[in-house]
């Protein structure tokens, strides 16, 4: 059997090989065919006039510049009708190169799914994959290329407005989500459902200082290695096609620009054969870096650090070629840049067909699969996470008679499907999205009166609606409160020094609160958020994020208890903006504090504890888990040797459900300090009532092993702890071994 495998296995590289190489063959040809400015004009991207995601740059002769074979790509066109239009005005160009279509498509087409941060909270790696699958099949289908996803930056700090857009804090999760994201994107490159995958922002924008966007990185390099670089690899192992650079400097020096990220790192040491974009105008911005004196500029340094494409700077259109003729850009650097390019367009199958993607058939019927929507509602159910369930509050009873549902988020629509949804010509959010009233209504039957007050805004400070609210809670059994901040409060360009709950939202909680009934709050939101009135007491807590198009059915199936929540935190939720950046793997210090109430001589704050309000990887159920009989094969480990681990987890509630089960450890000593607990594994495990399962985890060297001060990655010998619960805080076995 292993040998038919292994067979196998050198007939498809063989295949492969031979394909590449029959493509390399028709580069190759066509480059001695093109100009120096039919070369320059494949590394130029316009967005379309119907949708922009940065500022315009207007350019009235965008089709005569695409029949001249001086444009490469486009953005931001929608629709086989326009995708096509655009098509056949490359087909008027000598060469007849078509043109790449990509989109933000970041979680999802037509069918929204939950934003990626949510999504991450599912610790699913098969449904984000499925997500990503779907998402590919509806984009392909509308005549585009390339998605701009997935964003694989992690993240400390919840002010940044982009944390909705990637998987968190933790460099294993996200290294584990961002490869599943690029296969259910990509599939079988080449077949008509499937779409070039972008992972962006290379690298560490996910650390901009404060939190704000587009703002300054500065970090070690073994930080750098060690944190931040590990998801970009992980999405290069995946096959990623493209890869975008970021608009951060790092460390004195924009990404754009970055020689060592780009060409050193990403096409030296890592072997990348795809093509590297700039985000939105970012080779022209180098000028209000400092780094550069003008675009001319701009443009030496972004293609010689490796940037292939320029999007909408115009900075290669109107200066690489005279950069040639100065002999400042070797041609080498630019042919090589165009080689990228046009093999992913013969990959693609848009030589062999410019309009593969265009069938006005396949995209109505794949923008109307109800399957997606059955996906939709699945995986937003598992994105909830169950904060909070005191008294048992949830799940609520099918039978209940009265439900007084409030607040401002109850009735809407767009508000759930987040930033970066596609807003496609002509939809209709209150058709196309379920929101949360009509998911309640959809959920309890007719013998269940509901009742519904807005209460207040999600901004401003006007309390009128306050009266009406606690009028109607007053004549409910439960009451439902559904809050948060607005779509467009997390996102790019969305960053907020306070993260608390804006407006009058947690006064109105509390309102509600005075009247004694049981209350079920709702947050819906981007980011994590502080809302410690809530927190401290409300009885039962369900974090809604921003779930997507059917949100309301979703949430609806998780109140009732159709879907038992699984969710984890994939961030740390603070107690205050003073605690940022907050993450569960920080270091020890000389002076750590021996518990939340000391203050003198530790490293603590004099007016805040050190614990964060909800850990990473926290989560509840409506059912318990407990965790038993841990075994480790072995007990003392050489480096090439490998420890099996099992544990026994058993369903001792009421309810079938399933636990993410996290595996962490602690290097004890180490040449470099480490810290104090790191997540290296996880399972996710169904049961059904008073069920048992024994699952097991691998610890191999890969696993021990980090970045030294020389950048070397490998293990030390030493002890280690292992560690296995329910949350990075919420351990419930420990044991120990040796490295040899």
């Amino acid at each position: 059997m292993k040998r038919i495998v292994t067979v196998g296995f050198l007939m498809m590289s063989f295949f492969a090989f031979s394909q590449q190489n029959k493509i390399d063959q028709k580069v190759n040809a066509l480059l001695k065919k093109m100009t120096i400015e039919e070369k320059i004009g494949q590394l130029n991207q316009y967005t379309g006039d119907n949708q922009a995601t940065g500022p315009i740059t207007i350019n009235p002769n965008k089709e005569t510049e695409i029949k001249q074979g001086l444009i490469g790509s486009m953005l931001n066109v929608l629709g086989t009708k326009y995708t096509r239009q655009y098509q056949e005005l490359a087909m008027q160009s000598r060469l007849k190169i078509p043109l790449l279509f990509g989109q933000d498509v970041v979680h999802g087409y037509k069918t929204t799914f939950p934003i990626p941060l949510a999504e991450a909270a599912s610790w699913d790696l098969e449904a984000m994959e499925l997500s990503a699958r779907i998402a590919a099949v509806e984009a392909s289908a509308s005549g585009i290329h390339w998605t701009f996803a997935p964003m694989v930056d992690i993240s400390r700090d919840p002010r940044w407005g982009r944390v909705m857009e990637g998987a968190g804090e933790d460099t294993y999760l996200g290294s584990k989500i961002a490869y599943a994201r690029v296969k259910g994107f990509q599939g079988m490159l080449g077949d008509v459902n499937s779409v070039m995958a972008c992972v962006k922002h290379f690298a560490a924008y996910g650390a901009a200082v404060g939190g704000r966007d587009y703002n300054s990185v500065d970090m070690s390099e073994r930080m750098l290695w060690e944190t931040y670089l590990p998801p970009f690899k992980s999405a290069l192992d995946a096959g990623a096609a493209t890869f975008m650079n970021s608009f951060n400097d790092l460390n004195g020096i924009p990404a754009t620009a970055n020689k060592y990220l780009q060409r050193d790192i990403l096409k030296g040491k890592w072997n990348f054969q795809g093509f590297v974009v700039s985000d939105w105008g970012s080779i022209g911005e180098m000028v209000a870096h400092g780094y550069v004196k003008d675009n001319k500029e701009a443009a030496l340094a972004a293609i010689t650090a490796g940037s292939d494409m320029d999007m909408e700077s115009n900075a290669y259109r109107y200066h690489l070629a005279e950069l040639v003729k100065e002999n400042k850009v070797p041609i080498a650097l630019i042919d090589d840049a165009v080689k990228r390019i046009l093999r992913k367009k013969f990959k693609l199958g848009l030589f062999d067909d410019p309009y593969k993607y265009c069938d006005p058939e396949r995209e109505q019927a794949a923008l109307n699969n109800p399957e997606h929507r059955k996906a939709a509602r699945e995986i937003a159910a598992k994105s909830i996470v169950l904060l909070k369930n005191e008294n048992t509050i949830l799940p609520l009873s099918k039978e209940i008679k009265t439900v007084a549902f409030i607040g401002p988020m109850v009735k809407e629509h767009k508000e759930n499907m987040g930033f970066w949804a596609v807003e496609l010509p002509g939809l209709d959010y209150e058709k196309q999205v379920v929101s949360q009233w009509e998911g309640l209504k959809n959920k309890v039957g007719s013998n269940t009166k509901l009742l519904y007050a807005k209460g207040c805004e999600t901004t401003g400070d006007s309390k009128e609606g306050f009266a009406e609210a606690i009028a109607i809670a007053n004549q409910a059994d439960v009451v439902i409160l559904s809050i948060g901040e607005n779509w467009n409060m997390s996102g790019e360009a969305k960053s907020r020094s306070n993260i608390h709950l804006p407006g009058v939202q947690e006064e109105l909680v509390k309102a509600i609160q005075a009247t004694g009934k049981p209350v079920v709050v709702l947050i819906n939101a981007g980011r994590p958020l502080v809302f410690n009135e809530i927190a401290n007491t409300v009885p039962a807590i369900l974090y809604t994020w921003w779930l997507g198009t059917e949100a309301g059915n979703a949430i609806a199936d998780v109140l009732f208890g159709d879907y038992n929540p699984s969710g984890k935190l994939p961030m740390t939720f603070p107690r205050e903006e003073g605690q940022i950046p907050v993450y569960y793997n920080h270091f020890s210090t000389g002076r750590p504090a021996p518990d939340e109430n000391a203050t003198n001589y530790v490293s603590a704050y004099i007016d805040l504890k050190n614990s964060p309000r909800f850990t990473f990887g926290h989560g509840l159920s409506y059912t318990t888990f407990d965790y038993s009989e841990l075994k480790l094969s072995k007990s003392k480990i050489k480096s090439n040797e490998k420890i099996e681990v099992s544990v026994a987890i058993t369903n001792t509630g009421k309810y079938e459900g399933t636990e993410i089960v996290q595996l962490y450890l602690r290097d004890k000593v180490g040449s470099i300090i480490r810290p104090i607990i790191e997540l290296k594994d996880f399972q996710k495990v169904h049961l059904k009532v008073g069920e048992t399962k024994t699952i097991q985890f691998i610890i191999d060297n890969q696993k021990l092993s980090f970045y030294n001060n020389k950048l070397e990655f490998g293990s030390e010998p030493g002890d280690f702890d292992l560690m296995i619960g329910s949350s990075s805080s919420d351990i419930r076995l420990k044991d120990s071994f040796e490295l040899l």
